[in-house]
């Protein structure tokens, strides 16, 4: 059974950074393409970035493109999402996700927990 599970959420400052891991356990990790979004208080879950199993092509949502990078380390079945000049409004709970397509939008089959970020003003 595949499991995803995120990990490097926290409380940061306006400005500030963090780096969030989404570690999948399973086999064939270097098949799906992964997807990052977030759920903020009160809001619906939101896509924010997506890249292939290659790790060559990305997407991004308008409003993370040049703060949020993509990544993926196959060899260590784990994907990650730096965040970069964080703001409030980036506060939510992120997920990870696989799926075998490359998806921009929420139909991917496996999810994780989510891992919370908070940034303050």
């Amino acid at each position: 059974q595949l499991q995803l599970v995120e990990a490097g959420g926290g409380l940061v400052q306006a400005g500030g950074s963090l780096r969030l891991s989404c570690t999948y356990s399973g086999r064939f990790f270097s098949k799906y393409g992964m997807g990052w979004f977030r759920q903020a208080p009160g809001k619906e879950r939101e896509f924010l970035a997506a890249i292939d199993w290659t790790g060559v092509t990305t997407y991004y949502e308008d409003s993370v493109k040049g703060r949020f990078t993509i990544s993926r380390y196959n060899a260590k079945n784990t994907a990650y999402l730096q965040m970069n000049s964080l703001k409030p409004e980036d506060t939510g709970v992120y997920y990870c996700a696989a799926d075998l397509a490359f998806r921009m939008d929420d139909a991917y089959y496996f999810w994780g927990q989510g891992t919370q970020v908070t940034v303050s003003s």
